[in-house]
């Protein structure tokens, strides 16, 4: 079924949301301590009309912390909907589409700088169910090391998200070398067992908290 025509101011408003939160996911990762003013200019748009789609900085930061979380879990369903597919080969697929996605600079930049709402609460208890639910599938299957746990996974993404070269695309290219090598480690069988307990959901949510 094809969408609704857009009214010119309609199709104009929805131009400037992409821009806006572009813009925001640029400066907020490369500084999330920069003015929102530093978003409006590199978007190009006054600052009226950024603030009559966001009230806030805070307002901002949820919704850029919100698609990350729901592309993330487009993907992790997308992955546990192939029931037909090498599961070994669905898991790196589900691995690097998250790397590809960056959706992880968000979590490294952005956690304890604002208040998490309810719905992102809710969106990040899915996120983790359904990665969670792919992890046991594949090591079910016996493709995956049996020691990982899926809040490994978290870490693993963040430590590949730290990666930054002089361009996006050899940023791109590192990140895809050094993911192949997180994969070798994460197939099993695991030639030497995991140290220490693995992080834990508690200490995940925790970084969501803002500072005092």
């Amino acid at each position: 079924m094809a969408e609704p025509r857009l009214s010119g101011r309609q199709a104009a408003a929805r131009r400037n949301d992409v821009a806006i939160l572009a813009a925001a996911r640029a400066v907020f990762v490369a500084n999330p301590g920069a003015p929102i003013a530093a978003v409006a200019e590199r978007a190009g748009v006054n600052i009226s009309a950024l603030y009559r789609r966001f009230a806030s900085k805070e307002d901002l930061l949820r919704q850029l912390c919100r698609d990350g979380l729901q592309a993330y879990v487009d993907i992790a369903r997308a992955a546990l909907d192939d029931e037909e597919g090498d599961p070994w080969e669905v898991f790196a697929t589900f691995m690097r589409r998250v790397v590809e996605a960056d959706s992880h600079a968000l979590t490294v930049k952005l956690a304890g700088s604002f208040q998490p709402t309810d719905d992102l609460w809710r969106n990040g208890v899915d996120a983790e169910q359904l990665h969670t639910q792919l992890v046991a599938r594949t090591q079910a299957a016996g493709a995956l090391r049996a020691d990982l746990d899926p809040e490994d996974l978290s870490l693993i993404f963040e430590q590949l998200t730290s990666l930054k070269a002089a361009t996006p695309e050899r940023t791109a290219q590192l990140r895809a070398r050094h993911l192949a090598l997180h994969l070798d480690a994460l197939r099993a069988p695991g030639r030497t067992p995991l140290p220490g307990p693995p992080p834990t959901p508690g200490e995940q949510r925790a970084r969501w908290l803002p500072t005092a």
